[in-house]
């Protein structure tokens, strides 16, 4: 059923996902075996029609034969042949039929030496190629990562004919496709995918140089440059949606061909067992549908048939060549795309996302065609850097998407504190500007308020008696079929409402939102289609796809995404609480705002002192900052930059900035700053400054420069601060390192400290330069990495030396190799990689071409530069003013939302027992939890530990009774206490129960609370704590003394671990939640002017807390 609870969970959307795939996949193996059975009399679009995914068992004979024959199919494409070698003898277990044709044949044009090579099982592949060949696969049958290699050209020793070997490695074996190299071919005489890589560098550039924001355009661009690059007659981006079902996206066709664009098929059309392949194989090549297979012989001794997933070669089923035919495309390559879940949270870099299949390129054309290996992997590459951005334009959209949804939740809760629960309904914007769709409705106080197309409110009664009857311990409902979900009067509702979202607020108040049908939403921009089209007998057509698609989806709307959910279930606990408050709304409304206010008043406060520490950076940085006013005048300039130009401070105010420019430099600047006003901050640009007086004979200044717009309160731009860090000397050095026309190695190996981490490649992507700097920065030496492919064996993702983040960082380390290996000029780059101790290294790459005498690029070169820690400290800076008003706006919606009803249960439940009669020792209880209750609320405020941390918080000056601190905090561990039988002995002097303090006795019970928890947590059960305290008195004033106030809590057995000491000390890098409290407590107590100690004792230790506050000379005996 395709219902489910309204709920927001990753895990959940995902176990949804993989039952729908297993459950899809029976489908489709049912779907085979009725092709297979009934061949040209099969119904495509009835079989699909009259196929319910929930009837199929999960698991059963067909679908385990269907996968078996995916996975163990034994024939190959005829346009190459292919051989299995064992991988410890690298004698033939399996060869096809046609390889001892295309291998061994011989060629009159090659004279032959004695008689040609039988190939068979247990074959020796040095028989069969010539010795160079034999020697080039047998080093690279031997290599770690062999697919790194491919392809790799040999030659048979009879014919002398070229072929491409293509290999990759299955358990216990390596299989080696072989592809001719076409006569009209120039060879790629090196191996690996840095010479592919080129055949694509044009169309990488042009993905790379379009402006974000429009997946449109970006698609547009790419079935553009692949159907340029390849020459299929047809290319395709085909997109699959959240239930599977796929949509051509967009398209480019040569004249003459029927448009597919805007075409939706059935989650049949592509199965899941071939889209698990994609998601495994990148690129996909069907040279002739027409062309008959040919086996594959194994050895009959093999303890089980051969995989042959990963082939170039496999042979596509039956199914899938009557599809083709039948649409008139004769041959086809198909490019997987491949992005990221975009689900996964957390702040170890480590781990990569979680990947999925967004969709495919498909190029179709209409007579056979071979594209050539290289071409192959350099479309996979391509494939690659369209998925990053395609991952790109999913975190704008979502982004976007989130911020609309968020202002929309404003405006509805402001709404909610003028006319609650109506406004949402009655006024603009309204509960359907939330999520998208086609109607919404209010059941409140038994009237209904609707909105666009929705049921009849005799209609919504019937769902809501409905939803009562089936669904009753349950909140809601989100389905995107009424009639699947079971809802008895689905088919009356019509195309109008098929699905919905459904929200209970009370028992008797529901919120709706409702969709209609997914052909609705649909637009073929195709041919024209009418109902009563024939397809002239071919039952697999897009056409006919098309239709059984319609018919699939017309009970079905889009689903509900995870993130609609998510919207829909936050404002279902506004209005519940919205709901239950309707009396005090005006109270509550003025909280609300008093709190607002307050947290405005905090966050200026805050600016103010962010402020006041960027002018003190800015003076006294080691890196130079200056900043610009909207007109382009310098307004400010610190010492740093005044020492590296040359120019003072007087000298720069109120110049116009490009003044101060090297000409070469100033569209750059220009550019930059106009971005900048416009909010858009540039990062790590390079530009030059010109050097005044004397410095002027040291030439102009480099720096790498991080824009950082200006804004007032207002948030206008007002002008734009540049933080910057000086490259000079190491610009100067690489600009000599890359002119040289003499020893690279000299500069290379030459152990000045200007000389930044470098590495190298040769033309073929081998390894051929690694530095001194480079190893201390990798922990991997010269020897560890010389000889090694650059891209995937030093640098990659798996079992890679340098392991990368992720595959966005593979492919940008891809592109910018390949870019200076074609002799394009290359941007630095962001980069990153973790070290051989697991450390995270984050840099700048520029990657720059090696030049022989001649001036013919021979490798590259690679120059990290590592940002300074004053830089680092700087952004940082920087980046804390940008955050401060967002951060605490968010904290706050958070405790609104999670925090007010548990509080507003406990402030109730302690006034109302106020109003009745109390003896004393009641009212002591009493006491005590307004005294707790009050400390939960104090914490609930700390929003900013930083300021507690780095001793900003300022402190409350109240007056106290000091035994009622205790007390209170001694009551927030009685439970534990009692529970593990620990007896906690009072031993406080007499006379501190009749002190009048003054000192925040709310942050003083929190320590206190926190170091007794501890303590009791490691007393063994049945021992003892005592808690003492003693007090000393310096008069500071006639009415006021200083209180030197000493705490020891002792408590039985081995004591606290060493660790969490050294957590509370701050000594350790990943604290616990008792460290963090400790450590927390500890900072308070330092900002009482105290500090904290440990003392081990035999069979007891003690927790000494000093600290110092004030005392009132007219102390008063407690009542």
């Amino acid at each position: 059923m395709s219902s489910q609870p309204v709920q927001s969970s990753t895990n959940t959307a995902r176990s949804r996902h993989s039952a729908m795939v297993i459950a899809q996949t029976s489908m489709d193996a049912k779907l085979h075996a009725e092709f297979e059975e009934s061949g040209s009399s099969f119904d495509y679009s009835s079989s699909v029609r009259e196929t319910n995914v929930d009837q199929i068992p999960k698991s059963n004979k067909v679908t385990t034969a269907y996968l078996h024959q995916i996975q163990k199919g034994k024939a190959i494409q005829p346009f190459g042949c292919l051989l299995a070698l064992d991988e410890k003898t690298f004698t033939v277990i399996a060869y096809s039929e046609n390889a001892p044709e295309m291998l061994t044949m011989v060629s009159h044009a090659v004279p032959t030496v004695g008689d040609h090579p039988i190939l068979g099982i247990g074959s020796e592949i040095r028989t069969i190629f010539t010795a160079p060949s034999a020697a080039a696969l047998q080093k690279a049958l031997g290599f770690g990562e062999v697919s790194l290699l491919n392809p790799i050209l040999v030659h048979c020793k009879t014919s002398g004919k070229p072929f491409y070997a293509i290999i990759h490695r299955v358990t216990g074996s390596l299989i080696i496709d072989f592809e001719p190299v076409k006569p009209h071919e120039v060879p790629m005489t090196a191996a690996g995918a840095l010479q592919s890589y080129k055949l694509a560098a044009k169309a990488i550039n042009r993905l790379q140089s379009l402006p974000s924001g429009s997946i449109e355009r970006l698609c547009d661009t790419m079935v553009h440059e692949v159907f340029e690059l390849t020459g299929y007659d047809r290319v395709m981006i085909y997109k699959f949606h959240e239930d599977d079902h796929g949509e051509v996206f967009t398209e480019i066709t040569k004249p003459g061909l029927e448009p597919y664009v805007g075409l939706h098929y059935p989650a049949t059309d592509i199965p899941q067992a071939a889209r698990f392949l994609f998601m495994k194989n990148k690129v996909r090549m069907i040279c002739d549908c027409r062309a008959n297979h040919v086996q594959v012989v194994q050895d009959g001794k093999l303890p089980a048939d051969l995989t042959l997933c990963g082939s170039t070669l496999r042979a596509p089923h039956s199914c899938h060549l009557q599809y083709m035919e039948n649409m008139n495309s004769i041959a086809s390559l198909v490019m997987s795309v491949v992005v990221n879940e975009g689900d996964e949270e957390g702040s170890d870099p480590a781990p990569e996302k979680r990947k999925r299949l967004w969709g495919l390129v498909v190029c179709h054309h209409t007579t056979p065609r071979f594209v050539p290996f290289p071409l192959r992997y350099a479309c996979e590459f391509l494939a690659q850097v369209f998925a990053i951005h395609v991952n790109k334009e999913f975190e704008l959209e979502s982004q976007m998407v989130e911020k609309n949804i968020l202002r929309t939740q404003t405006l509805l809760c402001d709404m909610l504190l003028r006319d609650a629960p109506l406004g949402i309904i009655s006024q603009n914007p309204n509960v359907m500007d939330l999520v998208k769709c086609d109607g919404a409705a209010l059941l409140f106080k038994g009237k209904k308020y609707r909105l666009g197309m929705t049921p009849t409110d005799f209609q919504i009664q019937d769902i809501v008696s409905w939803l009562d009857e089936y669904h009753r311990d349950s909140t809601g409902l989100s389905t995107d079929s009424m009639y699947d979900a079971g809802f008895p009067g689905a088919l009356a509702l019509g195309d109008a409402v098929c699905g919905m979202a459904a929200v209970k607020i009370t028992d008797k108040d529901w919120l709706f939102w409702f969709r209609s049908h997914t052909a609705s939403e649909i637009r073929w921009g195709g041919a024209k289609h009418e109902q009563g089209d024939k397809d002239d007998g071919r039952k697999m057509h897009p056409r006919i796809s098309f239709k059984a698609f319609l018919e699939v989806v017309k009970t079905r709307s889009l689903p509900w995404k995870d993130y609609e959910m998510d919207a829909i279930h936050s404002l279902q606990l506004i209005l519940r609480n919205a709901f239950k408050e309707l009396g005090d709304k005006d109270s509550e409304a003025m909280a609300i705002h008093m709190k607002l206010s307050d947290l405005q008043i905090d966050g200026i406060q805050e600016l103010e002192a962010v402020t006041s520490e960027m002018v003190r950076l800015i003076e006294t940085a080691s890196v130079p900052i200056l900043a610009i006013d909207v007109d382009g005048l310098v307004n400010g300039w610190n010492t740093k930059i005044a020492e590296l130009t040359g120019l003072t401070v007087d000298e720069a105010i109120g110049r116009h900035f490009l003044d101060l420019v090297e000409d070469s430099s100033a569209d750059v600047v220009n550019q930059m700053l106009k971005m900048a006003l416009q909010g858009n901050e540039e990062r790590n640009v390079q530009f030059e400054l010109k050097s005044h007086g004397e410095m002027s004979e040291a030439g102009p200044i480099s720096l790498v420069v991080n824009a950082c717009a200006s804004r007032d309160v207002k948030e206008n731009v007002v002008g734009v601060c540049f933080i910057a860090q000086d490259i000079t000397a190491q610009k100067s050095m690489m600009d000599k390192f890359t002119r040289i026309e003499g020893d690279y190695r000299a500069i290379v190996q030459n152990p000045n400290p200007l000389i930044p981490p470098i590495f190298g490649t040769d033309e073929f992507g081998w390894c051929s330069e690694w530095n001194a700097a480079m190893t201390k920065l990798t922990g991997w030496s010269r020897d560890d990495v010389m000889n090694k492919m650059l891209l995937g064996e030093v640098f990659g993702m798996n079992r890679a030396l340098c392991r990368l983040k992720n595959q966005e960082s593979y492919v940008n380390l891809g592109v910018g190799v390949n870019n200076a290996v074609t002799g394009q000029d290359n941007e630095k780059i962001p980069f990153g990689f973790f070290s051989r101790n697991r450390k995270y290294v984050e840099c700048l790459l520029c990657v720059s071409k090696k030049l022989d005498a001649e001036g013919a690029v021979t490798g590259v070169f690679c120059f990290l530069q590592l940002a300074s820690q004053e830089l680092q400290q700087a952004l940082h800076v920087q980046r804390l003013s940008e955050q401060t008003a967002m951060k605490r706006l968010r904290v706050l919606s958070y405790i609104r939302r999670e925090i007010r009803n548990p509080l507003s249960g406990i402030i109730f439940s302690r006034k109302m027992l106020e109003g009745t009669d109390l003896g004393d020792d009641q009212k002591n209880l009493m006491r005590t939890s307004m005294h707790c209750q009050r400390q939960l609320n104090m914490i609930l405020d700390d929003t900013d530990l930083d300021h507690i941390i780095e001793g900003y918080l300022d402190l409350e000056m109240v007056e106290y009774k000091l035994h009622e601190v205790l007390i209170a905090s001694i009551s927030q561990v009685m439970l534990k206490s009692n529970g593990k039988g620990i007896m906690i002995v009072d031993n406080l002097a007499p006379n501190l129960s009749t002190e009048t303090l003054y000192g925040d006795s709310l942050r003083l019970q929190q320590i206190l609370a926190a170091f007794l928890l501890v303590s009791v947590t490691f007393t063994p059960s049945g021992g003892q704590l005592a808690i003492a305290a003693s007090l000393t008195k310096d008069p500071i004033g006639e009415s006021v003394q200083l209180a030197r106030l000493e705490f020891r809590i002792t408590h039985s057995g081995g004591g606290v671990p060493q660790d969490l000491l050294n957590e509370m000390f701050g000594e350790a890098v990943d604290a616990s939640d008792d460290g963090i409290s400790l450590f927390i407590s500890r900072k308070l107590v330092k900002l009482m002017n105290g500090d904290v100690q440990y003392l081990r004792e035999a069979g007891r230790s003690t927790f000494i807390i000093s600290l110092e506050l004030a005392i009132s000379n007219n102390s008063k005996p407690s009542p």
